[in-house]
């Protein structure tokens, strides 16, 4: 079976899957009594008015169009579209997650090439790893005294450990006979970085970077709930306060798509690196 039939048969199964689940959804989702079905004490208690409840897909679908038809629009601090919220999001994670990987990447090749700094720094790296991202929130907050600036800050915690990991992983993995090559060929230590433990090294220095932009995007959703202000999660928590369903589920829906855009990028630079026979 050849690539392009498994890709075509896959592709229509996901779409069947995707059909049956919203079908279910819609039809799991009780309507609303019209007004000529309602008793004359439902009537009085306001049995006809529209409950807080799970929205069927087709209210999701209503809101989408509402939303998309226009995202940049902006009636004031808690009223912006749809993009407008995604940029200011997209923003903070490229803006901490590129100042991490100018960290990482050059600390994870000193630590790959030198197993003195391995051992120097590594408790350290162990017992910064684990912390939780949000948990540097309040102290951020605190010493920095800015909301923007601090969940910039968060998306630096949280993207540079598989960075540096995998960039001392990689380099560390590089043959050794590869590396005596070049120093026959009299090649400097600079050149032989960039000429030969780069390359080799690049397939899990961009996984590195890859896993880490998943992090990134999955921590300024909750860092955005704490601060507030503008961006996907603040937008996700304040319709959740007007209990407004609808576009909580249209948000979360926005969310993996931008999740799933950010990960195909890292995916094709992937396949650049990856070498091939």
């Amino acid at each position: 079976m050849t690539d392009m039939s498994v890709n075509k048969r896959a592709a229509i199964l996901s779409f069947i899957l995707l059909i049956g689940g919203l079908l279910l959804w819609e039809a799991a989702i009780p309507g609303q009594k019209a007004v000529g079905e309602l008793t004359e004490y439902e009537r009085l208690t306001g049995g006809g008015a529209q409950k807080a409840g799970v929205p069927p897909p087709s209210q999701v679908l209503e809101k989408a169009w509402e939303q998309l038809s226009d995202p940049f629009y902006d009636a004031g601090p808690n009223d912006k579209g749809i993009g407008i919220q995604i940029g200011y999001s997209i923003y903070r994670v490229l803006a901490g997650y590129f100042l991490a990987a100018l960290i990482a990447i050059p600390l994870g090749f000193l630590i790959g090439m030198s197993p003195v700094a391995y051992k120097a720094l590594n408790p350290f790296i162990q017992v910064l790893r684990p912390i939780s991202p949000l948990a540097w929130m309040p102290l951020a907050l605190f010493i920095i005294q800015d909301s923007e600036t601090s969940a910039i800050f968060v998306i630096f915690i949280c993207s540079i450990w598989p960075m540096l990991i995998n960039t001392a992983f990689g380099v560390a993995g590089v043959r050794k006979d590869w590396v005596n090559v070049a120093r026959t060929h009299e090649l400097g230590a600079l050149r032989t970085a960039f000429m030969v433990i780069l390359p080799a090294a690049a397939p899990t220095i961009v996984t590195g970077m890859r896993i880490s932009i998943g992090i990134a995007w999955l921590v300024i959703v909750a860092a955005e709930m704490l601060v507030g202000g503008t961006g996907i999660g603040y937008y996700v928590w304040n319709e959740w306060n007007n209990l407004d369903l609808t576009s909580v589920i249209f948000s979360i829906l926005m969310i993996g798509v931008v999740g799933m855009a950010l990960d195909a990028m890292f995916g094709v630079l992937q396949r650049f690196v990856v070498y091939s026979e």
